[in-house]
């Protein structure tokens, strides 16, 4: 489970898009389970995920327990974070529709990171950081005006959009907590299996009672069952095993703002199975946002050795990769704060 071989921001920026496409299937997914409320959806999603997380992170989680255990503000910080992401991501797109939902919670994440890393860690907003982002976010909000135009007036009371994007932001603002916290305990030298098993396997057993009281209309037919069972292993599961060996690599506001081509996914899923029609305004912000990932993911130049003072370095885990990996980005060429100002 550890792609020890791709190492560098460049693969951690390519696992987190490759995350963020899985991810992107979960609001169409969602749709054929149309008698299953929102929070049992997010529940079973999370829930079922992070506990299969922290399965296969048995060994290096009772391995690295202490460093685990000395930092557990941290580790329940994230595991907080990740049992509210999903109850608010998922009521989002319930109330104020899968794309406008989507777009404003993975939309505001970024820059909700870059605050939260600013303020804790005291990095400084990189020009090529601000560069991705404003093009991404500016293409998320194209698609949230676009989707929030042609919505229609009698599917909903008048308050169900306004509601869904306050839970949007809310989503937006769990999902970059989460990041940092585990990026934060990945930088410490735990590896990111470890860190990622702790986390979402907390995260996962704080969402049970949620299912244990929603999750009754699962069990009512096979589609709502495979449904349930697809969120958990697909986009949850293999979705975040991929953004832990992202966020590895790249810096989390990075991971975040990389995370906006999940809107693109969403998007072109709810044109293409779901048979909704988008403007073209909504294409507009789909492009941009495409250029953002585009600014974000080309080869940075190497600075030179003397050129801001590095991190700290840190301490590889013996029999694991990815401690060492994040150690590196500080002075990688992409997708970190040292190498291309990312």
């Amino acid at each position: 489970m550890k792609p020890a071989g791709f190492q560098g921001a460049t693969w951690g920026a390519l696992f987190v898009l490759a995350a963020s496409v899985l991810w992107g299937t979960t609001g169409t997914a969602a749709t054929f389970a149309p008698d299953v409320s929102p929070l049992a959806i997010g529940a079973v999603a999370m829930g079922f995920g992070g506990l299969l997380q922290a399965a296969i992170a048995a060994r290096p989680m009772l391995a690295f327990g202490s460093p685990l255990r000395r930092q557990w503000r941290t580790v329940a910080l994230g595991s907080i974070a990740v049992a509210l992401y999903p109850l608010a991501f998922y009521s989002s797109m319930h109330l104020a529709g899968v794309a406008v939902g989507t777009v404003v919670s993975i939309g505001s994440a970024p820059l909700a990171s870059a605050v939260v890393e600013r303020v804790v860690d005291k990095r400084r907003f990189t020009r090529r950081w601000a560069a991705g982002a404003l093009l991404g976010v500016t293409g998320a909000v194209l698609l949230c005006l676009a989707e929030a135009g042609h919505a229609d007036p009698a599917a909903g009371a008048e308050w169900s959009t306004p509601a869904g994007i306050v839970l949007g932001l809310l989503a937006g603002l769990t999902y970059a907590l989460y990041s940092w916290a585990a990026h934060r305990l990945i930088n410490t030298g735990v590896p990111s299996r470890a860190v990622m098993g702790a986390v979402f396997g907390i995260g996962g057993l704080l969402l049970m009672p949620v299912l244990a009281a929603t999750g009754a209309p699962f069990l009512a037919s096979w589609q709502n069952f495979s449904v349930g069972a697809y969120m958990a292993v697909v986009p949850m599961f293999a979705g975040y095993v991929l953004f832990g060996w992202g966020l590895a690599r790249v810096r989390a506001s990075t991971a975040t703002t990389l995370s906006l081509a999940e809107t693109v996914v969403a998007a072109l899923l709810a044109v293409i199975v779901v048979g909704e029609r988008l403007p073209a305004l909504a294409w507009a912000g789909a492009a941009l946002i495409a250029g953002s990932l585009f600014v974000l993911t080309l080869p940075g130049r190497r600075r030179n050795a003397g050129a801001g003072a590095p991190e700290a370095p840190v301490r590889q885990s013996p029999g694991d990769t990815s401690a060492a990996t994040a150690g590196s980005t500080s002075a990688a060429p992409a997708g970190s704060s040292g190498g291309s100002g990312l």
